[in-house]
């Protein structure tokens, strides 16, 4: 799935605002205009539309300040990691990174995990979820495939738009 696939739903199912969205990639450290946002949120079926490709770090961007927007800056304590570590190269852990920071953004328990991918039709187990939501490296990581992605923001649309 592409990042600014990704965008597109995530702002339908969070009925995210333009404006919103420019703000939410202030807070995460990327300066995006109104005009910008909506050449990321076109999609390019054509060769004359002028879409911005959303790369890994304005989407990382977007999602740190998805997470300031809705919970606060946060000073990372002495001994811990920063929670904003940018994500390696590799573009496989994109869709683990989205579950992991919209579930801290939005405070959902895995409970609230569970039944939003209950509500897309796709039965994940605690074991499955707990394995998506690790650390990349750790011997019970699980990539997250774009069907998981795909039906966990689907669930969000179908949660928050009800």
């Amino acid at each position: 799935m592409e990042n600014n696939d990704i965008l597109i739903r995530l702002r339908y199912a969070l009925e995210i605002k333009n404006k919103e969205m420019a703000e939410i990639f202030r807070l995460g450290g990327e300066e995006v205009t109104v005009p910008e946002v909506i050449k990321l949120l076109t999609k390019s079926d054509d060769e004359s539309n002028e879409q911005i490709k959303c790369n890994n770090s304005m989407l990382d961007s977007f999602l740190n300040g998805f997470i300031i927007n809705k919970r606060g800056k946060q000073e990372p304590k002495s001994g811990q990691p920063d929670p904003s570590e940018p994500f390696k190269k590799n573009s496989a852990n994109v869709n683990n990174l989205l579950l992991k920071k919209v579930k801290i953004a939005l405070s959902l328990t895995t409970e609230d995990m569970l039944d939003i991918f209950q509500k897309a039709g796709i039965t994940v187990t605690k074991g499955e979820l707990g394995a998506l939501l690790r650390k990349e490296g750790h011997k019970n990581y699980k990539e997250c495939g774009d069907k998981y992605a795909r039906n966990f923001l689907k669930g969000l649309a179908i949660k928050y738009r009800e």
